[in-house]
């Protein structure tokens, strides 16, 4: 019985020791992203968090900690120039901005793209955060030709076999924002940067989530919501948000603007002629109260503001 008893007691243990070492095993691992001393590359190397996951705001300041120093890697560098810092981070759903100082537009374009391209892919592992956006002293960034960047994701950069990231590719995106009154749509050209592995239609939804950039439009997409899944078939762009967007929306814009600053915005691609909306893949039930979700939607031009209508409302602003 004794023997029987000592045979238990060593399995248990043996079981308990699995079970430690598996947990030990789940424990959350992260990569750090740092440059190459030729700045051409750069290398993730494993990094164990020790902030709790339960404080997403703590894993990033960590994270940010990580790439001020230099890592155990021979021929690589800190991710973060020295003279770089990040003033602060804010977060609005799963958007998390960092605000970094002036110092950031000392660097140069090939260091600033692999330095950004760095960042946002160890900071996008903290799952609470889907995007990431840049801003310099509270402004959005800027690239060296003056346009602005708008939020990434790891997507957002392309790693070429030798670990090298290049920005493939700059577009124009028409995109249609909210004016003033939020009565009528306000077309706004932005330059983008964007890899090919992401489709244009989520790059134009990413955008108007990102928000306007400017203080003379309004966002149509609350901040908070996030992109499920879109696709394109047969000229019909099915786009799934999840519940933050529905349950965020700015009820001081018109249900019909909203709807059409998206529709509007990834009609304006090659191939997308009809637009269809749902939350989390469901069709059922409106918008808000008037727009079915079941309905596929062509564009409309009527509710675009012309460039004389915009004087117009600049000028009656002015006097008021």
């Amino acid at each position: 019985m004794k023997k029987k008893i000592s045979v238990f007691i060593m399995i248990l243990c043996l079981v308990l020791c699995t079970a430690s070492c598996g947990s030990e095993d789940e424990t959350a691992k992260y990569q750090v992203y740092y440059l190459d001393m030729d700045e051409t590359s750069i290398l993730g190397v494993d990094y164990e968090i020790t902030a709790s996951e339960d404080n997403p705001s703590e894993v990033v300041d960590e994270l940010i900690a990580a790439m001020k120093m230099p890592p155990d890697v021979t021929g690589y560098r800190a991710t973060i120039p020295e003279k770089v810092e990040v003033i602060n981070h804010s977060e609005s759903g799963y958007l998390l901005t960092l605000n970094f100082n002036s110092a950031y537009y000392e660097m140069d374009k090939t260091e600033e793209i692999l330095v950004r391209a760095a960042i946002v892919k160890t900071i996008s592992q903290v799952k609470e955060f889907s995007y990431i956006s840049f801003t310099v002293d509270s402004s959005p960034l800027l690239t060296k030709e003056g346009t602005v960047v708008g939020s990434m994701n790891a997507d957002s950069f392309i790693e070429n076999p030798g670990e090298q990231i290049n920005t493939s590719q700059e577009v124009t995106l028409t995109l249609y924002f909210a004016d003033e009154t939020g009565t009528h749509l306000v077309k706004k050209n932005r330059v983008v940067h964007y890899s090919t592995n992401i489709s244009l239609e989520k790059l134009v939804m990413e955008q108007l989530i990102y928000g306007t950039g400017s203080n003379d439009v309004k966002a149509t997409v609350p901040s908070v919501s996030k992109l499920i899944n879109i696709s394109v078939a047969d000229g019909i762009c099915y786009v799934s948000l999840d519940d933050n967007f529905k349950n965020n929306l700015n009820t001081e814009l018109t249900e019909q603007v909203i709807l059409y600053s998206i529709v509007n915005s990834l009609t304006s691609l090659p191939g997308v002629d009809k637009v269809q909306i749902s939350i989390n893949g469901d069709t059922s039930g409106k918008l808000m109260y008037n727009y079915d979700l079941s309905v596929m939607y062509e564009p409309d031009e009527s509710l675009v503001l012309s460039e004389n209508a915009l004087e117009t409302e600049a000028e009656a602003e002015e006097v008021q």
